[in-house]
């Protein structure tokens, strides 16, 4: 039996469906994890298929390819290191849904195969819908080293690793697909202390790192000896691949060499989210660039930002679509902020347009006065031109509606709600702001410094579809409504909750209603990263047809 065991912690980023890709991957880490004296590799859950799955899972040609890289791949292992992989596996009963598994390699062959018993069914996991779940969790011996596999969710409640703890499982190893939300670091630190805890064991979690669709997994790998104390951190939000040395001790083992890496917080964290989500749905995508319109406003500024900074400057195209109502400082602005993110900036007047369209609807409205419907024409035109542009260019657009707007539906559907994603789907505009102070004092990808004007931070924002124009001209202002939406969308709070925190029941009894009654946009969004709790889409379900509505019982 050895004393002394080093263990790979592959934190790396698979695409879901690109089997050969991932095994390809796979295989490079293993080959690296030889070549640097490792004893065993351990890569994040469902690494071969990817992360989450969804309903290709429920194909069987897909749970094949999966199994057979697999197999492939144990040959690696030939002369070392072992490994631990994640795998869709099929169940042994071909009438029933497969297993999020774990495959053991060693010594060229497939040792064994673990089965994930949690199944999580909440948020935005919907696993019970295509997995079986395993009967009881597993344990391997690697170098008379008796290790536990609890997969993800499984160390989320005591029962899978004090079975494992019986079973003799003397270090817990974790693959894990854990998505980022704003808490999730704290969160899974958390759990896992309290898995140490209660088995006396120490442990060894390796997270997935990269986008998919709404989702992004942060890495944010670690290790935590018996005694709950931090032995290993890897960085958030990239690639990594580190040497953990384990050594056994009269106390059982203990992790005594690993990086401790410093870990992103607050906007910063966000921030990171955003470029990672967009660089990799792009990319994945196979899109060979992104476009935006770029109004000199904040939202349309830090979507540039960001943007930059997830694909470089030359794969952003900017368009300033002005109309009679565009003041003289959003030129200016848009220009300033184009300048300062090295993008290129193009102007697309809107005017002809609007009287096109006037010269031909005006006859169908019956002598009505202008109201909403011109404002809203005009961002369609906008939305046309941008998505005509993407459409030639093969550049994919991005909107820029933030959380607040999208949440009380101050956007317009085929308007500025136009493109294929929304990096702020889910940041309120008081975070947009914060965002944008902290990207201004930080360049973190090397692409431009202070980016965004202070006019562009200081101005009252304003859609500019009609003379001095206000977005709080109709709605309360942004620190208040963020704060009952906070309330609404994220706590499920009840109206009187939400007055008693100080809030006019009319203003909070407002805003509930423009949230219900714009369920029907939301549902024709474009998926956005997931950054807190309750995202609009995957997270927050609500029917269209709802008649429902909570009252202030005070009035």
């Amino acid at each position: 039996m050895t004393q002394r065991l080093v263990i790979a912690a592959v934190q790396a980023n698979p695409t879901v469906g690109a089997v050969a890709h991932n095994e390809a991957l796979a295989r490079e880490h293993l080959r690296r994890a030889r070549a640097e004296g490792a004893d065993l590799a351990v890569f994040s859950e469902l690494f071969i298929n990817g992360y989450p799955p969804e309903d290709l899972a429920m194909k069987p040609a897909f749970w094949a390819a999966g199994k057979a890289a697999v197999e492939r791949l144990a040959a690696e292992t030939r002369d070392g290191p072992a490994a631990l992989i994640g795998v869709i596996w099929p169940n042994a009963d071909p009438l029933k849904r497969p297993h999020n598994a774990l495959a053991f390699l060693a010594e060229g062959e497939v040792k064994g195969v673990a089965f994930k018993c949690d199944l999580p069914n909440y948020g935005v996991f919907d696993e019970k819908r295509v997995f079986e779940p395993g009967a009881a969790p597993s344990v391997f011996e690697w170098k008379g080293v008796r290790l536990g596999v609890p997969i993800c969710e499984d160390i989320w409640s005591s029962g899978v690793c004090a079975q494992l703890k019986a079973q003799g499982a003397e270090i817990l190893v974790v693959p894990n697909g854990s998505p980022y939300r704003r808490t999730a670091d704290d969160e899974r630190m958390v759990v896992a202390k309290a898995r140490v805890a209660e088995t006396g064991l120490p442990l060894l979690y390796v997270n997935e790192v990269g986008g998919q669709d709404e989702l992004v997994f942060d890495g944010g790998s670690f290790a935590l000896s018996a005694g709950g104390e931090t032995a290993m951190r890897l960085r958030m939000f990239e690639d990594a691949f580190a040497l953990t040395a384990w050594e056994k001790g009269e106390h059982g083992w203990a992790c005594v060499e690993a990086p401790m890496e410093d870990w992103a917080t607050g906007p910063e964290e966000v921030y990171r989210a955003m470029v990672l989500g967009l660089r990799d749905y792009v990319n994945k995508s196979g899109f060979p660039g992104v476009l935006l319109g770029l109004s000199g406003g904040v939202d349309s500024a830090i979507v540039a930002a960001v943007a930059a900074d997830a694909l470089g400057p030359d794969r952003v195209r900017c368009f300033m679509l002005p109309s009679r109502y565009t003041s003289r400082e959003s030129l200016e602005d848009a220009a300033d902020c184009a300048g300062r993110l090295g993008v290129r900036l193009a102007e697309i007047p809107i005017s002809p347009a609007v009287d096109a369209f006037a010269e031909m609807l005006t006859p169908h409205f019956e002598n009505r006065p202008p109201d909403l419907t011109e404002e809203n024409i005009q961002a369609r035109i906008r939305g046309l031109s941008l998505m005509a542009i993407s459409n030639k260019l093969g550049f994919m657009l991005l909107t820029t509606g933030n959380k607040s707007e999208m949440a009380v539906g101050y956007a317009t559907l085929y308007g500025d709600m136009c493109g294929g994603y929304n990096v702020l789907k889910d940041v309120y505009k008081t975070d947009v702001y914060a965002l944008c102070r902290w990207r201004n004092g930080n360049d973190p990808y090397g692409v431009a410094a202070d980016p965004i004007p202070e006019r562009i931070l200081t101005k009252a924002p304003s859609a500019e579809l009609r003379p001095d124009q206000k977005d709080q001209d109709s709605l309360p202002e942004y620190a208040e409504l963020d704060a009952i939406l906070h309330g609404l969308v994220e706590e499920e709070a009840t109206l009187d909750e939400i007055v008693a925190r100080g809030h006019a029941p009319e203003t909070v009894e407002r805003v509930q209603r423009l949230l219900y009654n714009s369920e029907y946009k939301r549902r024709q969004a474009a998926p956005g990263v997931k950054i807190g709790a309750r995202a609009f889409g995957r997270d927050r379900r609500y029917p269209i047809v709802n008649g429902f509505r909570d009252v202030v019982s005070s009035r």
